[in-house]
């Protein structure tokens, strides 16, 4: 196979449930970039007509909404080639007195959601003998922070669950990997990187001195859903400018 088509994902049917905006758009809009068709979907409708692409309305926390949206797509385009899970929500709160209903949404979504889609679109995948799905997971995933524990739990759940699919789907011929993004400015957490205090932290923390942007991701989300990857599975990879690699010695190197 010539090199170039290796990551070609021309007439491949991609959906990228958490794809109104951020991360999940970016990936979105290179994959139709690489020739797929793309359904985006996320809860809300307004954002969503905004990125142009095919999308579905769809509540990733609501089994029947996933089951009627994975059809539709279906029933559309004959097949389901990529799922790329990246919908996700977080709350920032001490564990001692973490909020019930706070705890409820973040593991509805995070796992509950995660696990769900999955299993509705490798369903599809499986009986085709063939698929890739790409989970999304966090650095929350190796490398912890404070404040955010039931956050943390979901992400470490997320490479779990990806080597558990990806070992009982592999004689299916479906791949499941994860991508675990360092520290990434969207809009959604724009504000936080205003603060320079947290800004100065981050990036004292990343060997690459900087921070990521959607378009950082989406190399790798193209060779985890094209042939390049056929015989990679169970896999979680950082994409994180290396703060995951190690930090930057603080004494003064010789050179």
């Amino acid at each position: 196979m010539n090199p170039i088509d290796l990551f070609s994902l021309k007439d491949r049917v991609v959906h990228v449930s958490g794809g109104s905006r951020g991360i999940g758009r970016a990936i979105g809009e290179a994959c139709a970039g690489a020739g797929a068709r793309v359904v985006l979907s996320a809860r809300s409708e307004a954002s969503l007509k905004a990125s142009g692409l095919d999308y579905e309305v769809c509540d990733i926390s609501d089994s029947g909404q996933i089951a009627r949206s994975v059809e539709r797509i279906v029933d559309r385009f004959g097949r389901l080639d990529v799922l790329f899970n990246v919908a996700g929500i977080n709350y920032r709160h001490a564990a001692e007195t973490f909020p019930e209903d706070k705890l409820d949404q973040i593991l509805g979504v995070n796992l509950r959601g995660n696990f769900l889609m999955a299993r509705a679109c490798g369903k599809v995948m499986v009986e085709r003998k063939r698929g890739k799905i790409i989970n999304v997971a966090s650095l929350q995933t190796h490398w912890c922070t404070t404040g955010v524990s039931p956050y943390a739990a979901t992400k470490g759940a997320i490479a779990s669950m990806t080597r558990a699919l990806a070992v009982e789907w592999a004689e299916h011929n479906v791949q499941v990997n994860a991508i675990a993004p360092g520290f990434i400015r969207t809009d959604l957490n724009k504000v936080l990187w205003e603060d320079a205090k947290i800004l100065d932290w981050a990036l004292e923390r990343t060997p690459a001195r900087r921070l990521g942007q959607p378009g950082d991701l989406v190399g790798t989300a193209i060779f985890l859903a094209s042939a390049a990857s056929d015989f990679m599975t169970g896999q979680v990879l950082y994409v994180d400018g290396g703060l995951t690699a190690g930090s930057r010695w603080p004494l003064a190197v010789p050179r």
